[in-house]
């Protein structure tokens, strides 16, 4: 159960949020749970989770280790925080900074060399929805974009479908839709990594997750867990979220 607080608080917000939140995940042993904070918040993130069973994340890595790469921020620093994970492709910056299967392939990549756990971002636009194309763009980026790591490189990554069309929209794809996604997802593991592989990836759904929907798309069998944005900024909303 991840959340994704995109630019959104201060690192005196941040400490806040944890002092409510910590007290209400404090018996959930059911999920693993990841909050992803900006990148100025990660340090006061990891103060705040220490010690509870929280995991923390940054919104992107970038793809070198070090160099002349202005704005961005690689895994080494990432990983010096005591961060555990990493967003990877997520549609916003897929959408508004250029972000390509490729440079997510060598973001992923990245994030796996200095051991944090790259949630990987897939999903279409509404367009290639309503034109019947999701299965092919679900299909080029797994196979741009993921397929080009190594079997044991692709054991320790977690994969997060998320309709773009669904994304801050209010909108949300139905269980039936999201899972049919994630089938369509697992197959394109089975084919490339093995049947034992497909089984084990676990699939996140992301897209205007709510306290209110989050049960019944938890019902689905395919859906491994949920990546959650705007109800991620409230520790009451999250809590009942991860509490499902």
């Amino acid at each position: 159960m991840a959340g994704n607080w995109k630019m959104y608080k201060t690192p005196a917000e941040t400490i806040a949020f944890f002092d409510k939140f910590r007290p209400l995940v404090a018996q959930s042993q059911h999920c693993e749970i990841v909050i992803c904070p900006p990148f100025t918040n990660l340090a006061a993130a990891v103060e705040s989770a220490r010690g509870r069973a929280i995991g923390i994340g940054a919104q992107n890595i970038g793809w070198a280790r070090e160099g002349a790469f202005t704005g961005e921020v690689s895994g080494s620093m990432i990983r010096a925080l005591g961060a555990t994970h990493a967003i990877v492709g997520h549609s916003e910056r897929r959408q508004y900074f250029g972000e390509t299967d490729e440079t997510v392939l060598k973001r992923t990549q990245a994030a796996l060399e200095f051991d944090l756990t790259p949630v990987v971002c897939v999903g279409e636009r509404l367009e290639e929805r309503e034109s019947g194309r999701t299965g092919e763009v679900l299909a080029a980026q797994f196979q741009n974009g993921i397929a080009g790591l190594t079997e044991q490189q692709f054991a320790c990554i977690v994969i997060a479908y998320e309709p773009v069309w669904a994304i801050g929209t209010g909108k949300t794809a139905t269980p039936d839709i999201a899972a049919e996604a994630h089938r369509a997802i697992r197959a394109q593991v089975r084919a490339r990594f093995g049947r034992p592989a497909g089984d084990a990836i676990r699939i996140l759904y992301g897209g205007s997750v709510k306290p209110d929907n989050v049960k019944s798309l938890m019902a689905q069998p395919e859906i491994d867990g949920v990546l959650v944005g705007g109800a991620s900024l409230d520790p009451v909303s999250f809590a009942s979220i991860v509490n499902f």
